[in-house]
């Protein structure tokens, strides 16, 4: 099993939308980097859902439920979505202050490429972000 982080504005798709929708394909993307992280999903693996910009917080854990496929939104290019279910809520939302702060989490994707949307995490990063949500799954 692989974990990752995926980003998103909770303006545009917030956490409770996506628990509300029970699953979505995860659209838009539009950086080479991040679109070959999606081709990289597996079906099962683990992902921390991220408020980013106005929150700045993991606030979620979903599931891969659909492996890469053309992204049905582009209209040009060679882009691609996967398949996202919500798992569970955090039950703290872990701030990216926080984590900038824990030196268990010194080398995440999401402190050293902050502007990537979907990103590998490692399996001890992604277990810390759970201990520090107060959360199990």
């Amino acid at each position: 099993m692989q974990y990752w982080l995926v980003k998103q504005e909770p303006e545009k798709y917030p956490w409770a939308q996506f628990i509300k929708d029970k699953g979505t394909y995860w659209d838009g993307v539009r950086n080479y980097q991040a679109r070959n992280n999606l081709r990289a999903m597996k079906k099962g693996d683990q992902v921390m859902y991220y408020h980013s910009v106005s929150e700045k917080s993991v606030v979620g854990v979903a599931k891969v439920t659909g492996e890469a496929y053309p992204d049905p939104t582009a209209k040009e290019g060679d882009w691609s979505v996967v398949d996202l279910k919500p798992i569970k809520a955090l039950n703290k939302p872990v701030s990216l202050e926080e984590i900038k702060k824990d030196s268990k989490l010194a080398e995440i994707s999401l402190i050293k490429q902050s502007r990537l949307s979907v990103m590998p995490l490692r399996a001890g990063e992604f277990k810390r972000i759970l201990q520090l949500g107060q959360t199990k799954i």
